[in-house]
């Protein structure tokens, strides 16, 4: 009897379950998938977040994952709502990490959209706070900003 195909919510679900194991990752990415980490392409953040931007191939789901996971700890993943319409799946949620560098702590939202045809991710877009992020990175130093057209620049 042939094998049930599972649901997108489940092939998602069993991603999100299995993060550090790449085999497992890699049977449930499509061969020709798209991966948009946090924006489609900025030099400057990648240098920050080498796997940000827009990555093809199911190996890019796996090396970023293994880059992420190099360069923080992951202290804790915590999806707390799954919306599953069609081939479509909307994740949201929580996770803290530890940068390996300088220690520093952080927490954020998440948001992953994917996309899901007979049994296989075929785009998921991955989005956090990236201030929050690439700031657990900083060892030193100030941005000078001037956001307020009417105020003054400022340190942060």
């Amino acid at each position: 009897m042939p094998q049930a195909i599972p649901t997108p919510g489940e092939v998602v679900q069993k991603v999100l379950q299995n993060l550090s194991d790449a085999d497992t990752v890699n049977a449930l990415i499509a061969p020709d998938a798209v991966y948009v980490s946090l924006n489609f392409d900025n030099p400057e953040l990648e240098r920050i977040l080498p796997w940000t931007g827009t990555n093809h191939g199911a190996a890019s789901f796996t090396e970023a994952l293994g880059r992420m996971f190099t360069y923080w700890e992951l202290v804790s993943f915590e999806p707390t709502d799954f919306l599953e319409e069609g081939d479509k799946v909307a994740v949201f949620g929580k996770f803290t990490y530890r940068s390996r560098t300088v220690g520093k702590v952080v927490t954020s939202p998440f948001a992953i959209f994917a996309k899901v045809s007979d049994g296989l991710i075929t785009y998921l877009q991955f989005m956090e706070d990236t201030y929050a992020t690439a700031s657990s990175f900083r060892a030193s130093g100030t941005w000078v900003v001037h956001n307020d057209p009417a105020g003054s620049p400022f340190e942060v």
